[in-house]
């Protein structure tokens, strides 16, 4: 089970936004690209498409090949086989300096004997551009950061998030086609954490920027992205929007993967309208179209916490729970119960309001049921419980 809160309504909102995903012009592409590390396979054939400032995450658990991905874009790893091309040129073979990329790491890598002007100029001069231009172009890409009148600073006098400023600030100051980000945001505390990240979002949007970034963090990739691609064991499992993600997963391991999630024991009993599921021998009436097996399959039933409804005990409950825990979260409750009829499954419910702990304290039984568009589930690949 997942175990990132996810706010429905943010994604939902997400979801109606103009995005880059609709421009053709393609700025990244990944034509099957493979690569091995040691003796292991760390990407198998993976191609993607990033369009044109667009905003794109790579998401999966460590050692999916989203590191290796990002090392093989930036010229720091070659590939085995495959394309890569960055506003449609072949850079497969291109040295890293040549590739007009940007990137930023967990390690800042500052110069602790420059200052904070220096650090963001290192680039241009290296680039040969002329003094008057760099003056300038520093000047004005720190006021983009928010660091106006730090030039003069050593990176040791600054904060955290000022020091994670300035390494943005050396990279945007090139005028870079594609910025790639690899956990940038990871050292840093929650609070800061949040607040760059708005910041970050922000300044993409005002300069267009195509953007790839790769974490582990499933609340950032949600809320920063336009397209997240998720990634298993060097595959791409599925790419969408957040929403699409969240509400209409694909299979089996993005369901459980993005956002919390209950996994209930079933098995498919028949379609014909809607698809008809066994859920502790009640019958539950889905979308067929959300059920992703044949008729007489076990079943791994996929339902987000806040699609669980508590009632009273009667013919409109599915099933029947008893509430043994409670877990508080700020503005819900998450709740959590024991369902007999699941045998060892337990399960949680998201509720709204801090009187919930009144209204269900524990030991009560309830009545529960599904709101059937929330629900979606895919032929088991757990053994059936003995």
């Amino acid at each position: 089970m997942a175990i990132v809160p996810i706010q429905p309504d943010v994604l939902a909102a997400k979801a109606h936004a103009v995005t880059p995903a609709a421009a053709t012009r393609v700025a990244v592409q990944l034509d099957r690209v493979s690569k091995r590390l040691g003796g292991a396979t760390a990407l198998h054939g993976v191609s993607l498409h990033i369009f044109e400032g667009e905003f794109v995450t790579l998401l999966g658990p460590s050692g999916c090949g989203k590191s290796t991905l990002l090392n093989l874009l930036a010229g720091l790893a070659e590939a085995d086989a495959g394309e890569l091309f960055i506003d449609g040129v072949r850079v497969t073979d291109t040295p890293p300096a040549q590739r007009d990329i940007g990137l930023v790491s967990q390690n800042y890598a500052l110069l602790a004997h420059l200052t904070v002007a220096k650090n963001v100029a290192n680039g241009l001069q290296l680039r040969g551009v002329s003094k008057a231009e760099i003056a300038q172009r520093v000047e004005q890409t720190l006021a983009l950061v928010k660091l106006d009148g730090y030039g003069d600073c050593k990176p040791r006098a600054l904060s955290r998030g000022q020091q994670q400023r300035v390494a943005l600030a050396r990279v945007l100051v090139t005028r870079p086609k594609v910025l790639l980000l690899d956990e940038p945001f990871a050292a840093l505390d929650k609070p800061l954490r949040l607040a760059l990240q708005i910041e970050l979002k922000d300044l993409q949007r005002k300069l267009g920027m195509t953007t790839l970034l790769v974490t582990h963090d499933q609340s950032e990739a949600l809320g920063l992205s336009d397209r997240v691609v998720v990634m298993r064991a060097g595959r791409v499992r599925q790419v969408g929007t957040p929403d699409a993600l969240y509400r209409h997963p694909q299979d089996a391991f993005v369901a459980g993967f993005v956002g919390d999630v209950n996994i209930l024991p079933g098995r498919y009993l028949r379609r014909d309208s809607r698809a008809t599921l066994d859920v502790g021998a009640s019958a539950l009436r889905v979308p067929s179209e959300r059920v992703h097996a044949q008729v007489g399959e076990r079943l791994d039933i996929f339902v987000r916490p806040e699609h669980i409804r508590l009632g009273p005990l009667g013919p409109n409950a599915l099933l029947s729970a008893t509430v043994v825990a409670h877990v508080f979260q700020g503005d819900h409750m998450d709740i959590h119960l024991d369902v007999s009829a699941l045998g060892n499954t337990r399960i949680f419910t998201r509720q709204p309001g801090l009187d919930a702990l009144l209204r269900w304290p524990v030991g009560t039984a309830a009545g529960l049921s599904f709101a059937t568009d929330g629900v979606c589930a895919f032929a088991a690949v757990t053994p059936p419980s003995s």
